[in-house]
């Protein structure tokens, strides 16, 4: 496989057009969306790219980070196929409509983005995707959290020694919801391969349409190496209509590349990649600064929390900033602090603006 990138069509992304309401699934006065990109079939997306030798590029499920501005961000502009919401807890997102507005929000550019939950049962998968599946592409269910509290609960990482319990919500889903939802299952891999190989078949067997493998063990850091031998070996034991994502070391362009020629899979999904570069898949080796524009055009637009939009333009900005004036930025306290300090010391400029998201890696300081 080559990893061409087709840049969008001129005018696709028009960085001057006004931008569409956000939505909640709880909202009275909106009905899901019902155009693109909201409703692209992902399937269809995996059959295509199959079909042109290259992967999707896909942004992986980030906690406090994948919300609607970063996912805007990257699938609008910077040739991101598919995106995730931040895991959610299927539990709190069924129960409490304060959780489903704190955890999601869409609008009509949207997408396609797949839902992740974390759920320790086909219940609370179901009923969390019962309320989700009209506004979303896909649902995925996460068995790769490695966080201790959340492991306690039955959610993430833990379900890799519980295969009976995956496939027991993988089933449900499917027989709730018929083939009208696509269903990732993001796993890990185990010390005996044999193990992750035949999970995986389980997985794929019991219904799921992609399996997202990030080729690290349940407690491995990422300083260790991802295992692309073990992402080859799924994609070679699961039938050809279950997509394979390779999760693990994507930073660059030539990362994809390789992850692909190793294991044959059919996307390449990239977390703390994206995190420092949104770009990186549109062949940029470092943010341009239009990216920084348009995060800010977004953020500001459609809310995001603070400390959210300040780690990610702190990360964004690294070949941009120097050091000292990314240590001072994370000491600003709220929106509007950073916005003087931006414009105290850069030109930023604000949608509808001349120039607005088009300045790369230079003309941009004051």
């Amino acid at each position: 496989m080559t990893v061409p990138h087709q840049p969008p069509a001129a005018g696709t992304h028009d960085c001057s057009i006004r931008l569409p309401r956000a939505i909640t699934v709880d909202d009275p006065e909106t009905l899901p969306p019902t155009g693109e990109p909201c409703k692209t079939n992902i399937l269809s997306l995996f059959a295509n790219a199959r079909s042109a030798n290259r992967p999707l590029y896909i942004a992986a499920p980030m906690v406090r980070y994948t919300r609607l501005p970063f996912r805007l961000l990257m699938q609008r502009h910077f040739a991101v196929d598919v995106t995730y919401t931040p895991m959610m807890i299927a539990r709190e997102f069924k129960n409490s409509k304060y959780a489903r507005m704190a955890d999601f929000s869409t609008c009509e550019l949207d997408g396609p983005v797949i839902a992740q939950f974390g759920a320790p049962n086909a219940e609370d998968l179901i009923e969390a995707t019962d309320f989700v599946k009209a506004y979303v592409a896909g649902v995925g269910l996460n068995c790769g959290c490695p966080i201790k509290e959340q492991n306690q609960e039955g959610i993430g990482a833990v379900l890799m020694g519980r295969i009976e319990t995956v496939e027991s919500m993988v089933r449900g889903v499917r027989e709730k919801f018929g083939r009208g939802v696509v269903l990732d299952v993001k796993i890990r891999i185990h010390a005996d391969l044999d193990r992750t190989v035949e999970f995986a078949k389980r997985v794929a067997a019991a219904g799921a349409d992609i399996i997202t493998v990030h080729g690290r063990l349940h407690k491995q850091r990422n300083s260790v190496p991802a295992n692309l031998e073990a992402i080859r070996l799924v994609r070679e034991a699961v039938p050809r209509e279950v997509y394979i994502v390779a999760n693990g070391d994507c930073f660059l362009a030539a990362d994809a590349k390789k992850i692909v020629h190793a294991t044959g899979a059919d996307g390449i999904m990239a977390a703390r990649g994206l995190l420092q570069n949104p770009a990186l898949f549109a062949g940029y080796e470092r943010t341009p600064w239009k990216a920084v524009e348009l995060f800010w055009s977004y953020a500001t637009e459609y809310g995001s929390p603070f400390k959210s939009t300040q780690f990610l333009i702190v990360e964004m900005t690294q070949g941009l900033l120097t050091k000292q004036e990314r240590a001072d930025l994370r000491l600003v306290k709220n929106y509007r602090q950073m916005e003087e300090w931006l414009d105290a010391r850069f030109i930023l400029k604000r949608r509808g603006e001349v120039g607005f998201a088009e300045k790369e890696f230079d003309g941009y300081r004051k």
